[in-house]
C-alpha cells in the first residue's frame, strides 16, 4: 500500500519487477498479475518474474499466455524465460506449443552450449511424451550433468518405461555422475512402475550410505511409495518407521497402498497412527480413507469422519471429499444418506453424478439409477464412460433394452468405444442381459479388442438363455483368439455341458482346468465339475472327482445328491448324504430337497417324514415350498391322498398350483375322483391357464370313461389358453 500511495510503480521498474515476483514466489500470482498490468513499463526481467511463478506453481496455460503477450510487447525472451515456458509446456504436456518454442530458440542460436535450456528442453519433450526427441536432445547435449539425466529418468519413468529409466541410471552413473535426490526420487517411481524390488533395495541402501533421508522427506516419501507399488508393504512400514520427520503425504502413500491391496482395516490403523501424530489429513487421505469405510462396510466409522469433515467445512469446496462421501455411504446401503450429501454439494459435475448412479446400481435400485441419469441430462452434464458403463448396467438389470440401445448412440456419438473395453463389455452385457443375444454378439464383434471378461460375458448370456451350443462355440473362438480362459469362463462352460449332457466336452474342459492348477484354490470350479458329470451320467467319475478335491464344502456333496436322486439311484443318494454327514457337514435346504426326492423314488414315506423333522431340528433347515410339494408327492405316490390332503390344509398358504399339481396326480394314480376334482379347481382357481393341471384332470376322466366330463374339461382349456394368449398380446401392446 505505501509503495502504491507514493505512486513509487510509476518511477521504478526494478521496484515493481520485484513486487511482482515477490507475490508470485508467494503464489499470489492474480496479484502478481494485476502489479505487472499496472506498471507504466515493463522489461523482460518483470514479465520473466511472472513467467517463473505461474510455471512454478504448475499454471503452464497461463505462463504461455504470458508468454505471448510479452513476445507481442516487442520483447524477446531470454534463456530464464524460455526455460520457465518450456517447463510449461511440460506441465500442461503441450507438445505443439514445446515445438514452437524450440524451433524459436534454434532460430535465435540460443541452444548451442546453454545446458539450463537444452534440459528443458528434454524435460519438455519428456513430460509431453515424445520420448524418442528427448533422448535425441538428451544425446546431443555437449556435456551431460545429473540434471540432464534426471529429467530423461524422469520422462523414462513418467511414461512408465521403467526399464528404460533404469538403463539411463546406469549409463550416468558410468560417465561418473552422482545421483542427486530428484534423481533417486526419480529411478524409485520407475522401479515401483516394473515392481523391481531388488533394484529398489540396492538404490535404498546407496541413498542411505549417502545419508540423504536424514533432511529429504520427499525422497523418503518416494522410497515409500516404490515399496507400496512392489508390494513390499513390510519395508514401506520399516521407511515410514525411520523417517526422521513424516508428513501427510508420507502416511497417506502407505494409506492407499493398503486400499489399493483390498486391505481396508489396515488402511484404517494407519490412518489412526497418523492422526496420534499430531499430523491432518489432507483431502486425499480422506478420500482413501472413506473408500476403506466403504469397502468393509464401517458405516459407524465413516459417519465419524463424515462429522470431522463437516465441522473442519471441507465439503462446501471439496468436490473429492463430496464423492467419497457418497461411494461410501451407497457401500454401505445407506442410499439415502448418499443422497443428502449428494444433495449439499455447491457444485455437480459428472463425477458426483457417477457416485449416486453407481451407487443406486451397486444397490439394485435401477429404476433410480435411470431417473438420476435423465436428471444428470437435464442439467446438461455430459457424462462419461464410466456414468454409460453404470447406467447400462442399470438397463440389465430391469431389461431396459430400449433405453440401452438409445445409450448405445450416444456412445457412438461420443467414439467412446474405441479405447474403453471396460464400456464395450458393459454394452455387450446390457444386449446379453436383456436376452438380445444376436445384438450383443454383434456389438461384441465390433469392439476393436476383447479380454477375458468380454467372451464371459457373452458365454454367460447364451448359457442363460439355453443356448448351450452357442456358449461351447464361443468358448471355441475364445481360445483361438489366444485369451486365456479364468475361473468364471469354466464355470459357465462346464454348466453348459452339464445341460447339454456334453460329457466328453466336460472332460477336455476337466484337463484344462487340472493344467492351469484351478482346482486347488477355487472350491467352486470343484463343485461345478461334479454338477457337470453328475448331469452327464457319470456318477462315478463325479465321486471320484468329489474325493479328490482339495476342500469339500456343503455344495459339493449336494450336486453329488442331487445327481444320484436325478438318475434315479436314490440309495446311492442317502448313502451320500451318510457320507456328507460323517465328514462332519450340516445339511441344508438343498440337501432337503435331493433327499426328500430320493425318498418319493424308494416309497420311503415314513423315512421322508424322520429327514424333514430332522433336519428342521437337528440342522436348522426350515421347509419351504419345493419341500412341502414333495411330501405331497409322496403321500401320494404311495396312495395316503387323506395325509397328502392334511399337509396342504396345513399349510401357512397353499396358494401354489404345484402343490395342487402334485396332488391331482396322485389322484390320478390311484383313480380319486372327487379329490382329483377339488385340487383341478384349486388350481385354476389360482391360474385358469395352467395347462398341466387340465391335462392331468381330462386324463383322469378318461380312465373312468367320463368322456363327456374329460371333453368339457378340454374345452375349458382351449379357450383359457387363447384368452391367455390374447392378454399377453394386449399387455405387449399396452393396452392393458
Amino acid at each position: 500500500m505505501e509503495i502504491r500511495n507514493q505512486d513509487l510503480l510509476k518511477k521504478d521498474i526494478v521496484l515493481g519487477t520485484t513486487l511482482v515476483d515477490m507475490y508470485a514466489r508467494c503464489g499470489a500470482l492474480s496479484t502478481a498479475q494485476e502489479v505487472l498490468e499496472e506498471l507504466p513499463s515493463r522489461d523482460i526481467f518483470t514479465w520473466s518474474a511472472l513467467i517463473t511463478g505461474y510455471a512454478r506453481h504448475d499454471q503452464g496455460t497461463q505462463a504461455l499466455k504470458c508468454l505471448e503477450l510479452m513476445q507481442r510487447e516487442g520483447l524477446s525472451p531470454d534463456s530464464t524465460t524460455y526455460s520457465c515456458s518450456l517447463k510449461a509446456c511440460g506441465t500442461i504436456r503441450s507438445l505443439e506449443k514445446g515445438q514452437q518454442i524450440h524451433a524459436q530458440l534454434v532460430k535465435q542460436g540460443l541452444i548451442g552450449n546453454d545446458l539450463v535450456l537444452s534440459t528443458a528442453l528434454v524435460d519438455m519433450y519428456s513430460k509431453c511424451g515424445s520420448l524418442p526427441r528427448a533422448q535425441q536432445m538428451h544425446e546431443d547435449l555437449p556435456f551431460r550433468d545429473v540434471v540432464s539425466w534426471s529429467a530423461l529418468i524422469s520422462g523414462y519413468a513418467q511414461q512408465n518405461k521403467g526399464m528404460q529409466a533404469l538403463e539411463c541410471f546406469k549409463k550416468m552413473k558410468n560417465e561418473g555422475l552422482s545421483p542427486n535426490a530428484i534423481t533417486y526420487c526419480c529411478i524409485l517411481n520407475a522401479c515401483g512402475s516394473i515392481m523391481a524390488a531388488d533394484e529398489g533395495v540396492k538404490i535404498h541402501d546407496e541413498i542411505v550410505r549417502r545419508g540423504f533421508l536424514r533432511n529429504d522427506i520427499a525422497l523418503g516419501n518416494a522410497l515409500i511409495d516404490m515399496y507400496v507399488k512392489c508390494g513390499a508393504f513390510g519395508k514401506a512400514q520399516h521407511v515410514l518407521a525411520e523417517l526422521p520427520f513424516r508428513d501427510t503425504v508420507s502416511w497417506g502413500t502407505l494409506i492407499l497402498g493398503f486400499i489399493q491391496q483390498d486391505q481396508a482395516e489396515k488402511a484404517l490403523k494407519c490412518f489412526e497412527e497418523m492422526q496420534h501424530e499430531g499430523i491432518s489429513p489432507d483431502s486425499a487421505t480422506m478420500a482413501c480413507i472413506l473408500k476403506a469405510c466403504g469397502m468393509i462396510r464401517s458405516i459407524d466409522t465413516g459417519r465419524k469422519f463424515h462429522v470431522e469433515i463437516s465441522k473442519q467445512g471441507s465439503l462446501g469446496n471439496d468436490e473429492m471429499l463430496g464423492v467419497s462421501l457418497i461411494e461410501m455411504y451407497a457401500k454401505c446401503g445407506e442410499l439415502v444418506m448418499a443422497e443428502r450429501v449428494f444433495e449439499e454439494l455447491l457444485y455437480r459435475d459428472v463425477f458426483s453424478w457417477n457416485a449416486i448412479i453407481v451407487g443406486y446400481t451397486q444397490n439394485d435400485q435401477a429404476d433410480k439409477a435411470l431417473k438420476c441419469y435423465e436428471k444428470m441430462q437435464c442439467q446438461k452434464v455430459i457424462p462419461n464412460a464410466l456414468t454409460f458403463a453404470s447406467i447400462l448396467s442399470a438397463c440389465a438389470c430391469v431389461g431396459a433394452l430400449d433405453k440401452g440401445a438409445k445409450i448405445h448412440e450416444d456412445i457412438l456419438k461420443q467414439g467412446l468405444l474405441d479405447d474403453d473395453i471396460v464400456l464395450g463389455n458393459a454394452l455387450v452385457n446390457m444386449y446379453a442381459k436383456c436376452c438380445a443375444l444376436t445384438k450383443a454378439s454383434r456389438v461384441f464383434e465390433e469392439l476393436p479388442l476383447w479380454d477375458v471378461v468380454s467372451w464371459n460375458i457373452l458365454i454367460t448370456g447364451y448359457m442363460e438363455d439355453g443356448q448351450g451350443e452357442e456358449a461351447l462355440d464361443c468358448f471355441v473362438h475364445m481360445e483361438q483368439n489366444g485369451i486365456l480362459p479364468d475361473e468364471t469362463t469354466y464355470i459357465c462352460i462346464l454348466k453348459a455341458c452339464g445341460t447339454l449332457g456334453a460329457l466328453q466336452k466336460g472332460q477336455q474342459i476337466h484337463e484344462k482346468i487340472s493344467i492351469q492348477g484351478l482346482l486347488q484354490e477355487n472350491v467352486v470350479i470343484g463343485t461345478v465339475l461334479v454338477d457337470m458329470y453328475a448331469k452327464c451320467g457319470a456318477l462315478q467319475i463325479a465321486e471320484q472327482v468329489l474325493r479328490e478335491l482339495p476342500s469339500r464344502d456343503a455344495v459339493s456333496w449336494n450336486a453329488l445328491i442331487a445327481g444320484y436322486t436325478q438318475h434315479g439311484l436314490a440309495e446311492e443318494a442317502l448313502n451320500c448324504l451318510r457320507q456328507m454327514q460323517s465328514d462332519g457337514f450340516v445339511p441344508d435346504s438343498a440337501t432337503l430337497s435331493s433327499v426328500l426326492n430320493a425318498c418319493c423314488h424308494l416309497g420311503l414315506v415314513d423315512k421322508c417324514l424322520t429327514y424333514l423333522v430332522e433336519m428342521s431340528i437337528d440342522h436348522g433347515v426350515k421347509p419351504h415350498l419345493e419341500h412341502y410339494t414333495c411330501m405331497v408327492d409322496v403321500f401320494g405316490r404311495a396312495g395316503h391322498l387323506e395325509k397328502a390332503v392334511e399337509i396342504i390344509r396345513e399349510l401357512p398358504s397353499s396358494n401354489h398350483c404345484v402343490l395342487w399339481r402334485a396332488l391331482l396326480g396322485a389322484c390320478h394314480k390311484w383313480g380319486d375322483i372327487k379329490v382329483g376334482r377339488w385340487a383341478f379347481e384349486q388350481a385354476v382357481l389360482l391360474d385358469r391357464s395352467d395347462q398341466a393341471a387340465y391335462v392331468l384332470m381330462y386324463n383322469l376322466y378318461r380312465t373312468f370313461n367320463m368322456h363327456a366330463e374329460a371333453e368339457r374339461i378340454e374345452v375349458m382349456r382351449r379357450r383359457n389358453a387363447t384368452n391367455h394368449m390374447q392378454e399377453l398380446a394386449f399387455t405387449v401392446m399396452g393396452i392393458h
